[in-house]
């Protein structure tokens, strides 16, 4: 009796090795990926590894991921014809406006550099008149509105930036005569501003190009800044 049961246990034994050794081969060798082999595109060909394309803010209200440094390099990079005092002075009291009323600096700066193409401006709106977001610039005859300082001019466009995104009461006293012209809340998110804004349906996609770029050029400064 004790024969047979070690003469059992023998085959058993022998039965589940072999079992083990037909799943591994089932298994091909290639069904592990080195991390250095892209994915297939879907066409038998292996898709091109590319740069991870930063992900931009979607809501008006909330906070920028920049700091005035940074934005002053930026614009700088985009016109290096631009004053570097006055850029530092104005991404100042872009941030600090921004916080104030709960706007994302990075959108409101962004749509800056939309409005007065980096600072260039060339259109109906003149550097003098402090006006860096095209307010009340409508066409021959109607420039836009003046403003008395690089500091309310910036303030007004970020208290109309807000009235566009919220509903929520502006926390300085309003300096933007454009104001009644807006629904309150109507645009919490970038895509809004087309169409009402302005009237270009690519207006809001030309906002997200521009922040896209800053990240991009966000990350290059950290990228140059990692040791390697």
């Amino acid at each position: 009796m004790g024969l047979f049961v070690f003469l059992l246990m023998l085959a058993g034994t022998a039965c589940a090795t072999d079992l083990e050794a037909s799943i591994i081969e089932a298994v091909p060798s290639s069904a592990a990926v080195p991390s250095s082999t892209a994915p297939s595109n879907g066409v038998g060909l292996e898709a091109p590894v590319t740069e991870l394309i930063p992900e931009t803010p979607s809501y008006i209200m909330g906070r920028g991921e920049t700091w005035a440094e940074l934005l002053v390099s930026f614009l700088l990079h985009e016109n290096n014809d631009a004053d570097s005092s006055f850029v530092e002075q104005l991404a100042a009291y872009y941030i600090r406006e921004a916080e104030i009323e709960g706007v994302n600096h990075d959108i409101a700066f962004a749509q800056m550099c939309l409005e007065t193409g980096f600072l260039r401006f060339g259109n109906l709106v003149v550097p003098e008149m402090n006006n860096f977001a095209g307010l009340g610039a409508i066409g021959p005859g109607e420039h836009g509105v003046w403003f008395p300082s690089v500091e309310i001019g910036v303030r007004a466009h970020i208290q109309h930036l807000k009235a566009y995104a919220s509903v929520e009461p502006m926390q300085r006293e309003l300096v933007t005569p454009r104001y009644r012209f807006v629904r309150r809340g109507s645009a919490p998110a970038i895509q809004g501003l087309a169409g009402t804004w302005a009237a270009d349906p690519l207006y809001a996609e030309k906002i997200e190009n521009i922040l896209r770029r800053l990240y991009v050029f966000r990350d290059q400064y950290y990228e140059s800044k990692t040791p390697h």
